[in-house]
């Protein structure tokens, strides 16, 4: 059965993009196994820590990459890009796995990754498009942008904390479950 790692991108437990994520897995149901990536224990990027022995945070996220057949990151838009936690991680996640050679492949290197955001007016345009590029330094294989989905929260939402998708948006959402799902088979 084919394999989902979803990565949140904040650490908030009931958040706008976790809601997303909880929305996401229900829509790929049974078609799917999804599993939510905890990194919350993974530490500030360090050199100094990084060879010979990584933190095992940072070895489990790893080890969750390579084992899925498709990372899909749900991330909150912060100053119109990604959460610091959530670039924290892609650091790490980036790095070569072997000192030398630096060309040595990380664990995104060909990983198939959609990106999905919920924010303000914006619709997370801006972590989107900044995720996007560093996925692709990364030589990830992301899923194209035109089938990425971007949801503007409702005024109300930051009163309730409640995501509250329209039939539309929930649309929008099956759609780009759907064409990662064929992205992730081909």
């Amino acid at each position: 059965m084919t394999k989902l790692l979803f990565v949140v991108g904040s650490l908030h437990k009931n958040g706008f993009n976790h809601q997303l994520a909880d929305e996401a897995k229900a829509l790929i149901g049974d078609r799917a196994e999804v599993e939510f990536l905890n990194y919350a224990d993974v530490p500030f990027f360090d050199q100094d820590v990084e060879f010979p022995n990584p933190p095992a945070a940072v070895n489990t996220a790893r080890k969750a990459v390579v084992e899925a057949d498709g990372v899909w990151i749900f991330s909150p838009e912060y100053n119109y890009s990604y959460p610091g936690v959530l670039k924290n991680l892609l650091d790490w996640l980036s790095r070569p796995l072997e000192p030398f050679p630096a060309e040595s492949a990380s664990v995104l290197a060909g990983k198939k990754v959609a990106i999905s955001s919920v924010a303000g007016q914006s619709a997370g345009a801006g972590t989107r498009a900044k995720l996007n590029e560093v996925l692709g330094f990364n030589k990830a294989d992301v899923l194209p942008v035109d089938e990425q989905a971007g949801f503007a929260l409702a005024p109300e939402a930051w009163g309730t904390g409640e995501l509250g998708l329209s039939d539309e948006d929930k649309a929008r959402l099956a759609a780009e479950a759907d064409a990662f799902l064929k992205f992730v088979a081909a």
